[in-house]
Protein backbone atom coordinates (compact mmCIF):
# COMPACT_ATOMS: atom_id res chain seq x y z
CA UNK A 1 0.00 0.00 0.00
CA UNK A 2 1.56 3.43 -0.92
CA UNK A 3 1.68 6.76 0.69
CA UNK A 4 1.99 10.14 -0.33
CA UNK A 5 4.92 11.72 0.71
CA UNK A 6 5.58 15.62 0.84
CA UNK A 7 8.54 15.59 -0.76
CA UNK A 8 10.22 19.26 -1.43
CA UNK A 9 10.04 20.12 -5.45
CA UNK A 10 6.79 17.75 -5.48
CA UNK A 11 3.40 19.27 -6.50
CA UNK A 12 1.74 16.08 -4.10
CA UNK A 13 -0.19 17.11 -0.92
CA UNK A 14 0.27 15.15 2.16
CA UNK A 15 -1.81 12.85 3.14
CA UNK A 16 -3.17 11.48 6.17
CA UNK A 17 -4.59 8.39 4.94
CA UNK A 18 -2.99 6.09 2.77
CA UNK A 19 -4.74 5.35 -1.22
CA UNK A 20 -7.80 3.43 -1.00
CA UNK A 21 -8.76 4.96 2.48
CA UNK A 22 -12.29 4.38 1.68
CA UNK A 23 -12.34 1.20 0.89
CA UNK A 24 -12.82 -1.24 4.44
CA UNK A 25 -12.81 -4.27 3.38
CA UNK A 26 -10.79 -6.76 5.75
CA UNK A 27 -7.70 -5.94 4.39
CA UNK A 28 -7.92 -2.78 5.48
CA UNK A 29 -9.16 -3.50 9.05
CA UNK A 30 -7.41 -5.13 12.28
CA UNK A 31 -9.90 -8.33 13.17
CA UNK A 32 -8.92 -8.17 17.02
CA UNK A 33 -9.19 -4.20 17.22
CA UNK A 34 -12.23 -4.08 15.78
CA UNK A 35 -13.64 -6.65 18.28
CA UNK A 36 -11.70 -4.92 21.06
CA UNK A 37 -14.12 -1.71 20.01
CA UNK A 38 -16.83 -3.35 20.10
CA UNK A 39 -17.10 -4.68 23.06
CA UNK A 40 -15.62 -0.86 24.22
CA UNK A 41 -18.73 0.73 22.84
CA UNK A 42 -21.66 -2.09 24.07
CA UNK A 43 -19.86 -1.33 27.90
CA UNK A 44 -20.65 2.38 27.01
CA UNK A 45 -24.27 2.00 26.65
CA UNK A 46 -24.75 -0.58 29.28
CA UNK A 47 -22.82 0.17 32.54
CA UNK A 48 -22.41 -2.40 35.44
CA UNK A 49 -21.70 -5.40 33.03
CA UNK A 50 -21.12 -9.25 34.25
CA UNK A 51 -18.48 -10.78 31.94
CA UNK A 52 -20.58 -13.77 31.53
CA UNK A 53 -23.69 -11.08 30.91
CA UNK A 54 -21.21 -9.44 28.62
CA UNK A 55 -19.96 -11.96 26.54
CA UNK A 56 -23.64 -13.78 26.41
CA UNK A 57 -25.24 -10.02 24.83
CA UNK A 58 -22.14 -10.10 22.57
CA UNK A 59 -21.84 -14.13 21.47
CA UNK A 60 -18.39 -13.76 22.32
CA UNK A 61 -16.53 -16.53 24.51
CA UNK A 62 -16.30 -15.21 27.68
CA UNK A 63 -12.18 -16.32 27.52
CA UNK A 64 -12.11 -13.43 24.46
CA UNK A 65 -13.93 -10.86 26.36
CA UNK A 66 -11.92 -11.42 29.22
CA UNK A 67 -8.68 -10.83 27.52
CA UNK A 68 -10.13 -7.82 25.61
CA UNK A 69 -11.25 -6.64 29.32
CA UNK A 70 -8.09 -6.76 30.36
CA UNK A 71 -6.08 -5.43 27.55
CA UNK A 72 -8.37 -1.70 28.10
CA UNK A 73 -8.22 -2.28 31.92
CA UNK A 74 -4.48 -1.52 31.66
CA UNK A 75 -5.14 1.86 29.55
CA UNK A 76 -7.61 2.88 32.07
CA UNK A 77 -10.49 2.50 29.50
CA UNK A 78 -12.12 0.08 32.03
CA UNK A 79 -12.20 -0.65 35.20
CA UNK A 80 -13.41 -3.57 37.42
CA UNK A 81 -15.77 -3.97 40.31
CA UNK A 82 -14.43 -5.96 42.83
CA UNK A 83 -17.67 -6.13 44.86
CA UNK A 84 -20.06 -6.24 42.38
CA UNK A 85 -18.05 -8.71 40.01
CA UNK A 86 -18.61 -6.07 37.22
CA UNK A 87 -17.32 -3.82 34.97
CA UNK A 88 -17.58 -0.39 34.16
CA UNK A 89 -16.09 2.34 31.99
CA UNK A 90 -12.60 3.66 33.07
CA UNK A 91 -11.31 7.26 33.70
CA UNK A 92 -9.16 7.29 30.82
CA UNK A 93 -12.57 6.99 28.39
CA UNK A 94 -13.44 10.28 29.87
CA UNK A 95 -9.92 11.99 29.39
CA UNK A 96 -9.98 10.78 26.33
CA UNK A 97 -13.76 12.35 25.29
CA UNK A 98 -13.05 15.62 26.83
CA UNK A 99 -9.61 16.10 24.96
CA UNK A 100 -12.13 15.59 21.75
CA UNK A 101 -14.79 18.08 23.22
CA UNK A 102 -11.42 20.60 24.01
CA UNK A 103 -10.66 19.70 20.14
CA UNK A 104 -13.73 20.80 18.93
CA UNK A 105 -15.21 23.45 21.60
CA UNK A 106 -12.29 25.17 22.13
CA UNK A 107 -9.47 25.17 19.68
CA UNK A 108 -11.43 25.47 16.98
CA UNK A 109 -13.58 28.12 18.43
CA UNK A 110 -10.37 30.11 19.53
CA UNK A 111 -9.03 30.35 15.83
CA UNK A 112 -11.08 33.27 14.53
CA UNK A 113 -10.74 34.87 17.95
CA UNK A 114 -7.22 34.63 17.92
CA UNK A 115 -6.95 36.12 14.39
CA UNK A 116 -8.93 38.80 15.04
CA UNK A 117 -6.92 39.89 17.60
CA UNK A 118 -3.87 39.08 16.12
CA UNK A 119 -5.44 41.69 13.24
CA UNK A 120 -6.92 44.32 16.06
CA UNK A 121 -2.98 44.37 18.02
CA UNK A 122 -0.57 43.72 15.58
CA UNK A 123 0.90 41.01 17.45
CA UNK A 124 0.58 37.10 17.45
CA UNK A 125 -2.15 35.91 19.46
CA UNK A 126 -1.58 32.58 21.72
CA UNK A 127 -4.24 30.23 23.06
CA UNK A 128 -3.32 27.88 26.09
CA UNK A 129 -4.68 25.56 29.04
CA UNK A 130 -2.73 24.89 32.08
CA UNK A 131 -1.45 20.92 32.20
CA UNK A 132 0.10 19.45 35.27
CA UNK A 133 1.48 22.64 36.70
CA UNK A 134 2.95 24.30 33.25
CA UNK A 135 1.04 25.96 30.48
CA UNK A 136 0.35 23.84 27.60
CA UNK A 137 0.16 25.97 23.77
CA UNK A 138 -2.59 24.97 21.46
CA UNK A 139 -3.03 27.26 19.10
CA UNK A 140 -1.56 30.70 17.81
CA UNK A 141 -2.15 33.33 15.46
CA UNK A 142 1.20 34.86 14.19
CA UNK A 143 1.87 38.70 13.61
CA UNK A 144 2.80 39.00 9.72
CA UNK A 145 5.67 41.09 11.56
CA UNK A 146 9.45 40.10 10.80
CA UNK A 147 10.19 40.27 14.50
CA UNK A 148 7.43 37.93 16.53
CA UNK A 149 6.77 35.34 19.10
CA UNK A 150 6.59 31.76 18.47
CA UNK A 151 4.96 29.16 20.50
CA UNK A 152 3.88 26.44 18.13
CA UNK A 153 1.16 23.95 19.27
CA UNK A 154 2.18 21.34 22.42
CA UNK A 155 5.12 23.95 23.86
CA UNK A 156 5.00 24.19 27.10
CA UNK A 157 6.04 26.51 29.51
CA UNK A 158 6.67 27.22 33.55
CA UNK A 159 3.31 28.90 34.84
CA UNK A 160 4.60 31.82 36.86
CA UNK A 161 6.91 33.44 33.83
CA UNK A 162 4.10 32.82 31.53
CA UNK A 163 1.41 35.40 30.83
CA UNK A 164 -1.51 32.90 30.37
CA UNK A 165 0.31 30.68 33.37
CA UNK A 166 -0.57 33.38 35.81
CA UNK A 167 -3.38 34.29 34.81
CA UNK A 168 -4.65 30.87 34.86
CA UNK A 169 -2.97 30.93 38.41
CA UNK A 170 -4.41 34.18 39.78
CA UNK A 171 -8.19 32.34 39.04
CA UNK A 172 -7.91 29.36 40.62
CA UNK A 173 -9.73 28.13 43.87
CA UNK A 174 -6.96 28.74 46.75
CA UNK A 175 -6.79 25.16 47.66
CA UNK A 176 -5.89 24.39 44.17
CA UNK A 177 -3.63 27.81 43.71
CA UNK A 178 -2.04 26.28 46.72
CA UNK A 179 -1.57 22.59 45.53
CA UNK A 180 -0.03 23.82 41.88
CA UNK A 181 2.20 26.16 43.65
CA UNK A 182 4.08 23.45 46.17
CA UNK A 183 4.83 21.61 43.28
CA UNK A 184 5.94 24.28 41.07
CA UNK A 185 9.73 25.51 41.09
CA UNK A 186 9.89 29.47 41.06
CA UNK A 187 12.77 29.18 38.04
CA UNK A 188 14.59 32.25 37.39
CA UNK A 189 15.04 32.57 33.75
CA UNK A 190 15.96 36.40 33.34
CA UNK A 191 16.28 39.23 35.98
CA UNK A 192 12.85 40.18 36.18
CA UNK A 193 11.43 36.40 36.72
CA UNK A 194 9.51 36.09 39.72
CA UNK A 195 11.55 33.67 41.98
CA UNK A 196 9.51 34.26 45.33
CA UNK A 197 6.02 32.78 46.74
CA UNK A 198 5.58 36.36 48.21
CA UNK A 199 6.19 38.21 44.99
CA UNK A 200 4.10 35.85 42.53
CA UNK A 201 0.69 36.04 45.20
CA UNK A 202 1.58 39.77 45.14
CA UNK A 203 1.46 39.64 41.45
CA UNK A 204 -1.12 37.19 41.43
CA UNK A 205 -3.51 39.79 43.49
CA UNK A 206 -3.14 42.47 40.61
CA UNK A 207 -4.04 40.54 38.16
CA UNK A 208 -7.27 39.17 39.60
CA UNK A 209 -8.11 42.79 40.30
CA UNK A 210 -7.19 44.45 36.52
CA UNK A 211 -8.74 41.04 34.57
CA UNK A 212 -5.31 40.31 33.16
CA UNK A 213 -1.78 39.93 33.47
CA UNK A 214 2.05 40.79 32.24
CA UNK A 215 4.71 38.39 31.28
CA UNK A 216 6.97 41.79 31.57
CA UNK A 217 10.40 39.88 30.14
CA UNK A 218 9.75 37.35 32.60
CA UNK A 219 10.87 34.50 30.34
CA UNK A 220 12.78 35.66 27.36
CA UNK A 221 14.50 38.98 27.71
CA UNK A 222 13.12 41.51 25.37
CA UNK A 223 9.59 39.69 24.69
CA UNK A 224 6.19 40.86 26.18
CA UNK A 225 3.24 38.90 26.66
CA UNK A 226 -0.38 40.28 27.76
CA UNK A 227 -3.09 37.68 28.73
CA UNK A 228 -6.98 37.29 29.94
CA UNK A 229 -8.77 34.31 31.20
CA UNK A 230 -11.44 32.13 29.50
CA UNK A 231 -13.95 30.33 31.82
CA UNK A 232 -15.81 27.55 31.10
CA UNK A 233 -19.91 27.00 32.34
CA UNK A 234 -19.09 26.75 35.74
CA UNK A 235 -17.03 30.00 36.17
CA UNK A 236 -13.50 28.09 35.99
CA UNK A 237 -10.54 29.53 34.14
CA UNK A 238 -9.92 26.70 31.62
CA UNK A 239 -7.40 28.32 29.27
CA UNK A 240 -5.88 31.77 28.28
CA UNK A 241 -5.64 33.91 25.62
CA UNK A 242 -2.76 36.19 25.27
CA UNK A 243 -0.70 38.60 23.09
CA UNK A 244 3.06 38.37 22.86
CA UNK A 245 5.85 40.26 21.05
CA UNK A 246 9.13 42.38 21.42
CA UNK A 247 9.28 44.90 23.90
CA UNK A 248 10.09 47.40 20.97
CA UNK A 249 7.00 47.29 19.61
CA UNK A 250 5.11 46.50 22.57
CA UNK A 251 5.74 49.57 24.71
CA UNK A 252 5.09 49.71 28.81
CA UNK A 253 2.56 52.88 28.02
CA UNK A 254 0.76 50.35 25.07
CA UNK A 255 -0.14 47.59 27.73
CA UNK A 256 -3.75 49.51 29.07
CA UNK A 257 -4.63 49.86 24.81
CA UNK A 258 -3.87 46.09 24.48
CA UNK A 259 -5.63 44.34 27.39
CA UNK A 260 -8.61 45.73 26.36
CA UNK A 261 -8.56 43.89 23.18
CA UNK A 262 -7.20 40.52 25.08
CA UNK A 263 -9.80 41.08 27.48
CA UNK A 264 -12.55 41.22 25.36
CA UNK A 265 -11.10 38.58 22.70
CA UNK A 266 -10.93 35.89 26.14
CA UNK A 267 -14.77 37.32 26.87
CA UNK A 268 -15.93 36.33 22.95
CA UNK A 269 -13.99 33.14 23.21
CA UNK A 270 -15.45 32.40 26.89
CA UNK A 271 -19.26 33.09 25.31
CA UNK A 272 -18.33 31.15 21.95
CA UNK A 273 -18.17 27.81 24.74
CA UNK A 274 -20.82 28.31 26.98
CA UNK A 275 -19.43 29.53 29.43
CA UNK A 276 -19.99 32.68 32.31
CA UNK A 277 -17.51 35.66 31.80
CA UNK A 278 -16.29 37.78 34.45
CA UNK A 279 -15.45 35.20 37.36
CA UNK A 280 -15.72 35.81 40.83
CA UNK A 281 -11.82 35.53 43.01
CA UNK A 282 -11.37 32.03 44.03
Amino acid sequence: MEFQDNQPGTNRKPRGRPRGWDDNTAQNTIKSLDRAMEVFEYLSQSQGKTLTGLAGDMGQSPATVYRILVTLEGRGLVEFDHQDQVWHIGPRAFVIGSRFLRRTSLVERARPVLRKLMEVTGETANLGVEKEGAVLFLSQVETHASIRAFFPPGTLSSMHASGIGKALLAHMDQDRLQRVLAAMPLREYTARSITSRSGLMQDLDKIRAAGFSVDDEEKNTGMRCIAAPVFDVNREAVAGISVSGPTSRIHADEIARLSRHVIAAARQLTLAIGGEPGAAPG
